[in-house]
């Protein structure tokens, strides 16, 4: 089947009821997802960057955070299929913990390598790929590189709707990113300085404090950020999140992929180079 023309303003609508009938309120969902994300940003910063105690505990938040994100996907699924789903459900992630860090590491080096091409290329494997933690989350059962091609499939004809999506939320994300710019911003100028310095053309002698720092500390900034995108992530986030599974949805309806039944067994492994070839 041909893919079809999503009426994005109708989904968001339809969203709207459905996050207005939620037996759990999606805010506060996103909010405890979002408290807890902040929770290990925070255990990372304090952590520092250098020693096995501070990679072990890095790796681990990255993990938890993976577990986090899968279990509040999993939540809005339930909400568009009119099912209750409670807190604990942010934790259903650990039943399938290990597929679920294997797919993002393959995900993620497909596309670092699509993007060694150019950037256009690794933004398209990106869009390519969106789907394949869905259909894991749907069916733990499948293996890494099924979900991978499974949305290869899905995602067919679809690629520039999801980009005019991500589009339509552009001001909810700039919006939830102004405490990161300005911290970057401050690093870029640090740079810039010491840098100048280093070659013997700091008229301005570089402080001994970095800027950043004078400003608040690092863990103040992980603090600071995580605070300003929950404040902002709790009115956008359940309805970007269910409106992306609706296309995920029409996804699956019209490429027959993922649809009623399990994938069969052929695409596992020994297809694994066809991810590689062709959007």
């Amino acid at each position: 089947m041909m893919a079809s023309l999503i009426d994005r303003k109708q989904l968001k609508h339809d969203m709207k009821d459905l996050l207005a009938d939620a037996q759990v309120s999606p805010r506060a969902m996103a909010a405890l997802y979002l408290g807890l994300s902040l929770v290990l940003s925070m255990v990372d910063t304090l952590a520092g960057d250098s020693g096995i105690l501070a990679t072990f505990l890095s790796i681990l938040t990255s993990l938890l955070g993976m577990v986090l994100s899968s279990g509040f996907v999993l939540y809005c699924m339930a909400i568009r299929r009119g099912e209750r789903a409670e807190f604990l459900t942010l934790f259903d992630g650990f039943s399938f913990v290990g597929k679920l860090i294997g797919l993002n590491i393959i995900m993620y080096l497909f596309i670092a390598l699509w993007s060694m091409l150019f950037v256009v290329p690794g933004i398209i494997a990106s869009y390519r790929y969106r789907f394949a933690l869905y259909n894991l989350y749907e069916n733990p059962g499948i293996s890494v590189f099924e979900a991978l091609n499974m949305s290869k499939r899905q995602t067919h004809g679809y690629k520039s709707q999801l980009f005019m999506l991500d589009l339509s939320y552009l001001g909810w994300t700039l919006l939830a990113s102004v405490p990161s710019w300005i911290y970057g911003s401050l690093l870029s100028r640090e740079t810039l300085m010491e840098a100048m310095n280093s070659v013997g053309f700091g008229t301005i002698a570089f402080t001994t404090v970095p800027l950043s720092s004078a400003v608040l500390p690092v863990w103040g900034w992980t603090l600071l950020i995580g605070l300003w995108q929950l404040a902002v992530a709790v009115f956008y986030l359940p309805a970007y999140q269910c409106v992306e599974l609706g296309y995920f949805e029409i996804a699956k309806s019209t490429s027959g992929v993922g649809e009623g039944a399990s994938p069969n067994s052929q695409n596992t492994w020994r297809n694994g180079p066809d991810d590689l070839g062709g959007f």
